[in-house]
């Protein structure tokens, strides 16, 4: 009986803030890994996911949004997405589709392509995201453009959201994936560590519960994640974090009139760790004023920006 050919490799997934690349990995995954709001910019850092079927094993690496820096915090992170490119096997540049103003943004499209995609040296499968947008015709109009003017390897048309394509996304990664052996078993699901997740999860309630420029000011930090080894399923984890934020009157934001936004936060979170980890957790939040943190090279390293 002849064995069935079995593919592994690296796959980068590209694009502006808010293209749906973590929407994309949440799919694949069937799993909420990486944090999803409708705000741009929140994922900061490298998010590794691992796909299995019975033909393939795909380590997919979600970046940070490409965009123009405006301080130390974005150039932090551009420098995370260009070193992850450089990781790949491949990357999926996603281009969200857009109902108004042309079919996606061409101007965006051919800096992605020109100073961030073909000087890498990899193959690009581009991804015309969010299709369910625009009418046939329109995804035709669109994949062509694309094809004609940037040549990437392969042109797709998918909705992360709807999940529409993924499965033939998966098939045209197949011929890069350079590998015939899994790096890793088929329960494990990303390379990141709990407490990496846990911090995730708060910042996206952050996102979610407050506006203007409290999330883009905020980092958190795990200062304590004390885990319980014994049998007692009753017994909860213990975990510390710290809020980091750059002026005071964000500080009394995030805490409220008497504490009740930062009271809403912590359960708003601890529900979703909970979640994540499948046994109770005690959690403990406070607020830390550092000025001016996202400008400054020592707190970013200390806070896991290189």
């Amino acid at each position: 009986m002849q064995e069935t050919p079995f593919s592994s490799g690296y796959i980068a997934i590209a694009g502006p803030p808010n293209a749906g690349k973590s929407t994309l990995l949440n799919q694949l995954l069937k799993q909420k890994l990486s944090i999803v709001t409708p705000k741009p910019q929140t994922t900061r850092k490298k998010i590794t996911g691992i796909y299995h079927n019975t033909a393939c094993q795909i380590i997919f690496l979600d970046t940070p949004g490409i965009m123009a820096p405006m301080q130390m915090l974005h150039e932090a992170m551009l420098k995370t997405t260009r070193e992850t490119l450089k990781e790949a096997d491949a990357i999926l540049a996603l281009i969200p589709a857009t109902k108004h103003g042309g079919l996606f943004d061409r101007e965006f499209t051919g800096q992605l392509f020109t100073e961030w995609l073909q000087p890498s040296g990899k193959p690009v499968i581009a991804l015309l995201n969010k299709c369910d947008l625009l009418e046939q015709n329109e995804i035709q109009e669109a994949l062509q453009i694309i094809r004609e003017t940037w040549s990437p390897q392969q042109t797709l048309a998918i909705s992360a959201l709807e999940g529409t394509g993924t499965e033939e996304m998966i098939d045209t990664l197949l011929p890069y994936l350079p590998y015939d052996h899994p790096f890793y078993p088929e329960d494990i699901l990303s390379t990141a560590p709990e407490r990496f997740f846990v911090s995730e999860i708060i910042r996206e309630k952050i996102f979610m519960q407050f506006g203007k420029e409290i999330p883009y000011s905020t980092e958190v930090v795990i200062d304590e994640f004390r885990e319980q080894h014994d049998d007692d399923p009753s017994r909860k984890e213990l975990i510390r974090c710290s809020i980091v934020v750059e002026r005071d009157t964000q500080k009394h934001i995030i805490i409220g009139r008497k504490g009740s936004a930062l009271k809403k936060l912590g359960q708003a979170s601890r529900q979703d760790i909970e979640e994540l980890l499948q046994k109770p957790v005690y959690l403990e939040l406070f607020v830390k004023v550092r000025p001016q943190w996202r400008k400054k090279k020592g707190l970013l390293k200390s806070y896991g920006y290189n």
